[in-house]
């Protein structure tokens, strides 16, 4: 199966490019950023050796319709999405960490309370309780964003604002929009059977105004249960039907790789490649609630989002 995993444009007034894990991001006149979502995919902070057919395509969409949805709880870098794969927007002065909201006790702060955690980033969690238990309300676990080939790095409040990262009166903003962005996606959710379990918020500051960057609630970012049959499977002791990443970062841990020195990413046959196209279009259609719409990998993909990417600037 096909997929784009690196992209090199060459745009008018183009001022600098900047490769992420899973996207290509060409900065213009310093001011407006054109992020391409390719088909690469990282878990455990590494990117795998195959991309993933209209992986790209189905984080571009559904990030696009989401910052559309919440306009109206905080302003967002998007100005439009000219391409499947593309979208265009400001450029923001980053705010260096990630806001990860948690509403259920579940994937790698399942493993640290297991483990004997009982408190994450500085929020205390209860004796007693279970592997994908909710809390009894959503909590705030931030982490410091890595450099490029590092690893995320949990930390508190607290430090953030001590160490004077961010300001105690942005952060409290921030803090309090990735909550309620977490309640509109958690309300979007329910709407199609969904849980939304758990997703992570970027956010910066444009003209000194408080700005949500990147995407927003894909499977990349967030993880998914289905509503139906939560409780039963819950009462059970059972693992819960979810869409995420999570049953990538599954398959590598069942072959033996957590992205820990000296381990290996075990071979990704066309089986695998092509299921996790599947389950990323399966959560596509179920988050939107309509029918993905594969766009042709041709010899003229690489054309045809250029040409649009340049049409789009064109008119800024």
């Amino acid at each position: 199966m096909n997929s784009i995993t690196r992209t090199d444009f060459d745009f008018k007034d183009l001022t600098g490019k900047y490769t992420g894990k899973v996207r290509d991001v060409y900065f213009i006149k310093d001011k407006y950023m054109v992020m391409v979502a390719t088909d690469r995919i990282s878990a455990f902070d590494v990117v795998l050796p195959k991309g993933i057919p209209y992986k790209g395509q189905v984080l571009n969409q559904i990030a696009s319709k989401f910052l559309d949805c919440t306009t109206d709880i905080v302003r967002n870098w998007k100005i439009a999405t000219p391409d499947p794969m593309v979208t265009v927007g400001y450029k923001c002065q980053p705010l260096p960490v990630e806001m990860i909201v948690r509403g259920y006790l579940t994937g790698s702060s399942w493993r640290a309370y297991k483990a004997g955690a009982r408190e994450i980033c500085g929020v205390k969690i209860p004796d007693g309780m279970r592997e994908h238990q909710k809390f009894d309300h959503p909590i705030v676990t931030p982490t410091t964003k890595a450099e490029i080939g590092g690893h995320d790095q949990d930390i508190s409040k607290e430090e953030i604002i001590a160490k004077g990262i961010i300001p105690a009166d942005i952060y409290a903003k921030v803090e309090e929009a990735a909550l309620k962005l977490f309640a509109r996606g958690t309300e979007m959710a329910a709407e199609r059977g969904l849980i939304l379990v758990d997703t992570k918020y970027e956010f910066g500051l444009l003209d000194g105004e408080i700005c949500l960057m990147d995407e927003i609630h894909t499977p990349d970012s967030s993880r998914y249960f289905y509503k139906e049959g939560y409780q039963e499977r819950f009462d059970k002791g059972e693992q819960q039907k979810q869409l995420s990443k999570e049953f990538v970062r599954e398959w590598l841990m069942d072959n033996g790789f957590q992205g820990r020195k000296g381990e290996v990413v075990p071979p990704m046959t066309d089986e695998i490649v092509e299921s996790i196209s599947n389950r990323y279009i399966e959560l596509y259609e179920a988050v939107v609630g309509e029918k993905f719409v594969k766009q042709p990998y041709d010899e003229n993909i690489f054309e045809r989002i250029e040409e649009n990417i340049k049409n789009m600037l064109a008119r800024l």
